[in-house]
């Protein structure tokens, strides 16, 4: 399997997709849905050294105010685009979007073994900083697929909840990284 050229790659919506997975839990939990959001508006840097010594860096950043619904599974009834769009208005509340629009990911640590990587690094997310890892796997194809788990609570933010609590969000969120970077 080749590799990505050495040098710096340019990622976004055009070569790539960034999933956040939310999981409903409690007593009305029926009611709920579970979630697929996807990043409308992100870009990010990947940095492949030509020497070998030297490591490889990844940096992202994401628009949180362009989050969309892209599923929503179980409740009681489909979702409507309505639905959406009170989700939108809720997530962005809890996300405190007016004040930190958009989430910054910074690599600190790039370790490859094989068509295996895990990627450490740094979360700003609404204002707040915390270690994040990416579990990250070069398919046959090229496409790199990856998976990290925010708890929301650790930066500050507290999970949804509704029907008086009895509908509430899983605090772990699931995010889901896929790549199509170039050969060589």
């Amino acid at each position: 399997m080749t590799s990505p050229p050495p040098g710096d790659l340019d990622i976004g919506p055009r070569n790539g997709r960034i999933r956040l997975r939310t999981y409903r839990q409690g007593v009305a939990a029926r009611a709920g849905h579970d979630l697929v959001l996807e990043a409308a508006s992100w870009s990010g840097r990947v940095h492949l050294p030509a020497e070998e010594c030297a490591a490889p860096s990844v940096e992202v950043e994401i628009d949180l105010r362009r989050l969309d619904v892209v599923e929503g599974t179980g409740g009681v009834r489909p979702l409507s685009e309505r639905d959406k769009a009170d989700i939108r208005t809720a997530m962005q509340k809890r996300l405190r979007t007016g004040s930190h629009p958009v989430a910054r990911f910074a690599s600190s640590r790039v370790q490859l073994v094989g068509d295996e990587a895990t990627v450490a690094g740094d979360l700003l997310l609404g204002g707040r900083s915390h270690p994040l890892e990416l579990a990250l796997k070069r398919a046959p194809d090229g496409t790199i697929m990856g998976s990290a788990q925010v708890v929301q609570t650790a930066w500050g933010i507290t999970p949804y909840t509704g029907l008086f609590g009895a509908l509430k969000l899983r605090d772990a969120v699931d995010v889901e990284v896929e790549l199509r970077l170039p050969v060589s």
